[in-house]
């Protein structure tokens, strides 16, 4: 077989692979600095475990003062999904990952190395497919797309070369006179790899999370352009990734059974091997007990949307990230608490081998220990933005009542310990709803958290207190109207004697306060009560303590 004349019959236009290596020289960048790549698919939503590579492969090209590319990889049509890529720009927007060379879909490309889309680069695909078959190592398989092992076994298996240690296809030995003449009848082609496997050789290979590996080597005659011209992952990367000059391929995990014939085909073409970082998967534990992937079917979780309508500040996620890929990130944060995320810097001997497990109250006291650092208006402006987005009702009242909005984001906030009960923004129009009226919804006896047995008790103070109190009383006056009060009603104002001798009292100072807490919130918990009465005001707090007073009737 004359191999050159078979590549000039089945890619008569391909430009000779030297036109693309001097398009695409070999960057110039210094030995440290790494070239790392995001490749999504537009096959649905943006996945956490997706976001978490990409996050990996991000911080790796940063960290080394490298180069961060995102390329589209669109390369099967049958899975894409409308306004997949949409959703993943949105996503890496938001959490503020910009690449530094990439391509959106009807854009022009930003760097060198582009087009950053895999549908635009047939032309470079056929150029290297076309090598391959001057080398021998690929031929055109004119087997019908949607034919299937079976019926191959069934028709042909006489001529189809296959055991379970190898698979040939039965193109692979077809002469030129007989690939000829499928071209004449107008027949649809792929292009395979012709391996040189057995099925019995080994490859070893290195990852640089779990070391050296060894495996089976590829024994398959697998695809590497489609008969659309359009080639899978397998081909398409490889060829992407040495044009771009990529340094590290960060992938999953679930890529390592692949790798043999990946190596197979760059060996072919004579390219150097990349260096591959296959990261381990984000699996979760359900109640069941039996540790499974994070699934798109059955965790709201993974979908990175999700962290937006529900308001999670974006550090909360990059930290609990940063927890999954590195242990020592915690003890890291723990001595650097007012240090941003992006001052801890990982390397990749730091990234763990083992499959991490998503724990959602963990990282919801990660979003907790957030909150609790910003300012009012950082939490004033944020609950905003969200707002506008998820809840235009509760958006118009804040932007309509700004000052007041910031004040009560003010209490309990500026303190040596401050309170940590907001985790996503969502949570405040129901955690607040004591403080912004028209969310304060208690009708009913039923809508206060005070057990029936304690009504009477609960009137007796209500009643009082709404006599004596005065919203613009400093805390010190507030106070020791509270106390005297309580001991006017037979409450303990010493919480020592009170402890010694619980039954020559009706309760305690605090049992009185958290009464009029209740009448005013609704609930036994919340924010410091002297900061509640003076934000509301006078006329707000004696309607409610009047009104709460009523429904104990």
């Amino acid at each position: 077989m004359d191999y050159n004349k078979l590549a000039d019959l089945l890619f008569p236009d391909a430009k000779p692979i030297e036109y693309w290596e001097e398009k695409y020289p070999r960057r110039n960048l210094a030995k440290e600095c790494e070239v790392t790549r995001y490749a999504p698919s537009p096959t649905g939503f943006m996945h956490l475990g997706n976001f978490f590579q990409m996050f990996i492969s991000y911080n790796i090209a940063k960290n080394s003062n490298g180069i961060f590319m995102k390329r589209l990889e669109d390369t099967d049509a049958k899975r894409e999904k409308e306004n997949a890529f949409e959703v993943i720009k949105e996503v890496m927007d938001k959490f503020g990952i910009f690449p530094d060379e990439y391509q959106e879909k009807g854009e022009e490309a930003v760097g060198n190395y582009g087009p950053y889309i895999q549908s635009l680069r047939k032309d470079i695909y056929s150029s290297y497919a076309k090598e391959l078959v001057k080398k021998g190592r690929a031929f055109p398989c004119f087997c019908k797309a949607k034919e299937g092992k079976e019926e191959i076994f069934k028709d042909r298996e006489e001529k189809f070369l296959v055991n379970d240690e190898y698979e040939y296809d039965i193109c692979r030995d077809l002469s030129f006179e007989e690939i000829q003449k499928h071209l004449e009848n107008g027949d649809k082609f792929a292009i395979r790899l012709r391996t040189n496997g057995t099925g019995k050789e080994r490859v070893k290979f290195v990852d640089l999370i779990k070391g050296e590996i060894e495996a089976q080597a590829n024994a398959k005659d697998v695809i590497l352009i489609k008969q659309d011209g359009i080639p899978p992952y397998l081909f398409a990367h490889i060829v992407d990734d040495y044009l771009m000059g990529t340094t590290i391929i960060v992938r999953g995990e679930e890529y390592i059974s692949s790798t043999p014939v990946h190596l197979e085909v760059i060996d072919a073409l004579g390219l150097p091997h990349f260096k591959y970082c296959h990261n381990p998967l984000i699996c979760k534990i359900p109640e069941n007990g039996n540790k499974r992937k994070i699934s798109k079917r059955y965790d709201p979780e993974a979908d990175m949307r999700y962290y937006f309508e529900k308001g999670y500040p974006i550090e909360a996620v990059f930290e609990y990230l940063l927890n999954l890929i590195s242990s020592s990130f915690e003890p890291w944060r723990i001595n650097n608490p007012t240090l941003s995320w992006k001052e801890f810097k990982f390397g990749i001997d730091d990234i763990t081998a083992v499959s991490p497990v998503l724990d959602m109250v963990k990282f919801t006291d990660i979003a907790k220990n957030i909150v609790a650092t910003f300012t009012a208006e950082e939490v004033y402006e944020r609950t905003l933005a969200w707002a506008k987005e998820y809840d235009a009702q509760f958006a118009e009242y804040l932007e309509k009542n700004k000052q007041y909005a910031i004040k009560v984001f003010e209490i309990d906030r500026y303190k040596e310990k401050p309170r940590k009960d907001i985790e996503m923004w969502s949570r405040i129009p129901e955690y607040y709803s004591f403080m912004f009226n028209p969310y304060f919804k208690c009708d009913d006896i039923k809508d206060f958290e005070i057990e029936e047995e304690k009504f009477e008790k609960a009137k007796e103070v209500v009643s009082l207190y709404k006599k004596i109190v005065n919203a613009n009383d400093d805390k010190e006056t507030w106070f020791n109207k509270i106390k005297e009060m309580a001991n006017d009603l037979g409450y303990a104002t010493n919480n020592k004697e009170y402890k010694q001798n619980p039954e020559l009292y009706k309760g305690n100072v605090a049992t009185v306060c958290e009464f009029i807490r209740v009448a005013l919130t609704g609930k036994k918990d919340s924010l410091d009560l002297f900061s509640i009465i003076s934000t509301i005001g006078q006329e707000e707090t004696e309607k409610r303590l009047a009104h709460f007073e009523n429904l104990l009737k």
